[in-house]
């Protein structure tokens, strides 16, 4: 019980820590036009550009982007797309951690970090139309966005 308490007060500091403006993570890859929406601040995605808890990053016509979190998850995205990063905490030493993330529309390709391998319960990726709970540790998903219809693979 005492173990349970600590490790959920981790949790919360590490969170409450994130949500104060320490990335988590940072693009790695661009490709025509990308954004990083963090707050009331809209970035020009750039190779560096951080990534924080509640960041939306977009990407336009023709256009791509990769982000790397700090657990060695890694997003790629694909033209059209917009995904917002609802929740991020990552605890190495304690081997926890969660993230919940929003597909509006586009593509995602997804590749698991330490997060999904050590807790996969603890990782979702939310679409207009349902949750993917992740059970691998590669997958893709697009989101039509006219019809909000998802497809994965």
């Amino acid at each position: 019980m005492l173990k349970s308490a600590l490790t959920l007060l981790l949790l919360s500091a590490m969170a409450a820590a994130q949500a104060t403006g320490a990335p988590i993570g940072f693009v790695k890859t661009v490709s025509g036009q990308a954004e990083v929406v963090t707050g009331a601040q809209t970035q020009t995605a750039a190779v560096g550009t951080p990534v924080h808890l509640g960041s939306v990053l977009r990407t336009g016509a023709r256009s791509s982007m990769g982000v790397t979190l700090r657990d060695e998850t890694v997003m790629s995205f694909g033209p059209n797309t917009e995904l917002t990063v609802d929740e991020f905490v990552y605890a190495p030493a304690q081997r926890d951690g969660r993230l919940s993330t929003r597909l509006a529309r586009g593509t995602l390709n997804y590749v698991s970090g330490a997060i999904a391998r050590q807790r996969p319960d603890n990782v979702q990726v939310r679409t207009p139309t349902g949750t993917i709970g992740i059970r691998g540790t590669h997958f893709v998903v697009e989101v039509d966005a006219v019809t909000g219809q998802v497809s994965a693979r």
